[in-house]
């Protein structure tokens, strides 16, 4: 591949391998120009001049940026409290980047209805900005028309029934910038909430419920495609009363997330989803909370104080409430627990987030899409650089690289 001169801003990357996911490329090179990537292939097809920038990432491999659609705080930032800490969102922003997540969706949990209107509009407002850091791609709520038994952490006195008319205020606190909601599909009027999501581009998703097979089946029916956290929030699976678990496996018009943090989900409960569901169909979240990337401590989660002991979150009740891992460890996990492809499992954190929530840009290694890359070691499977939209926004200080930069801008970044 031939590259002639021009003042368009030039990397060339090459790593050992890539995945793009569909494909492993060996002795890989990703030229990007700008934002986008225009071309991708062994490093024997490239012939680029002395004005490209070029860095080889000896002992790496490549895959697309990691997408989190489920994440409700990093870097100390709550999304669930975003107004009393909005300037922290850039943190969160920052500490994913470090992990090889260059998007997500900031999750907030049930809150007051004042509360939470207010606290949606801040982040409609945050996520619309810009960040030398992983990119907010909108906004996810979890909740408030959830079932009390299945709330997990979720504080109860804030946990109610669908009222459309609170829900049209939501959507309108968002500014557009509401992608999914998690809502239980046995309380009465779940359809009409599916029918007025669907309405609005905003995924309606099954979760933190009682519901049994027909009331699933009936929301299924009416658009809810999409599974929150599969086996958790919601009853075991079960070989005689089949819920919201059973179904979600066996209906291929669901998606479904698993959590992949090696403590909500048994290993082997991970291959079951891995062996059931289409590849496409499985998406890998972490569901960290404010502690995400953080030592050991006292966290928060909306109002709910969270203990952080060995990286395991929990109530003061024992309460399973979120983790401190990010999909970086979560990557390792179900590469480790799951019989999938390689190529499969990066499809789980990239192309299939990327596709439910219609990122087309995202989520593949190929010409014409964003440079959204992320450069993991292969001796330790830890993210050592991490490139959006064609910027280095991140760097491991301890990984050590060849490189020839004829313009030190490509280092424009937020790791220093």
């Amino acid at each position: 591949m031939s590259v002639k001169p021009t003042s368009i801003q030039r990397i060339l990357f090459t790593a050992d391998y890539c995945y793009t996911p569909n494909k492993k490329i060996v002795d890989a090179s990703i030229l990007c120009e700008d934002e986008k990537i225009v071309a991708i292939g062994n490093t024997s097809s490239f012939n680029v001049d002395k004005n490209t920038n070029i860095f080889h990432l000896q002992g790496t491999y490549a895959v697309p940026g990691f997408i989190d659609t489920h994440i409700h705080g990093a870097g100390g930032f709550d999304s669930s409290t975003a107004e009393e800490g909005k300037e922290d969102f850039k943190l969160m922003s920052k500490t994913l980047v470090s992990h090889g997540i260059t998007s997500f969706l900031p999750t907030i949990v049930s809150i007051p209805r004042k509360r939470m209107l207010s606290t949606i509009s801040t982040l409609a407002e945050l996520v619309a900005k810009e960040y030398l850091g992983a990119a907010p791609e909108g906004i996810r709520v979890e909740g408030p028309y959830i079932n009390k038994v299945k709330r997990g952490s979720q504080n109860e006195e804030y946990i109610r029934s669908i009222d459309i008319g609170e829900l049209k205020e939501i959507i309108s606190a968002g500014q557009g910038k509401i992608k999914i909601m998690t809502f239980a599909p046995e309380l009465d009027n779940s359809i009409k909430l599916v029918e007025i999501l669907k309405e609005n581009g905003i995924i309606p998703s099954m979760g933190h419920s009682m519901a049994d097979e027909n009331a699933v089946i009936n929301a299924i029916d009416a658009g809810a495609h999409h599974c929150t956290h599969l086996y958790n929030g919601m009853p075991v699976l079960h070989h005689r009363s089949v819920g919201i678990a059973g179904v979600s496996l066996t209906d291929d018009r669901v998606t479904t997330e698993i959590i992949l943090d090696g403590f909500h989900i048994h290993p082997r409960m991970i291959d079951i989803v891995c062996r059931t569901k289409p590849k496409d169909k499985i998406i890998g979240i972490s569901d960290a909370i404010q502690g995400a990337g953080l030592s050991d401590g006292v966290y928060h989660l909306g109002s709910t104080q969270i203990n952080v002991k060995d990286g395991k979150a929990l109530t003061d009740e024992g309460i399973i409430a979120g983790t401190t891992l990010t999909l970086e460890q979560g990557w390792n996990h179900l590469v480790k627990y799951s019989q999938l492809d390689i190529t499969d499992a990066a499809a789980c954190l990239t192309i299939n987030p990327a596709k439910l929530l219609s990122l087309n840009q995202q989520g593949e290694l190929l010409p014409g899409r964003n440079a959204d890359i992320s450069f993991f070691s292969k001796e330790i499977n830890k993210a050592v650089m991490t490139v959006r939209k064609g910027k280095i926004v991140y760097i491991d200080k301890a990984y050590t690289f060849n490189s020839h930069i004829s313009n030190p801008g490509v280092l424009s970044r937020n790791h220093t």
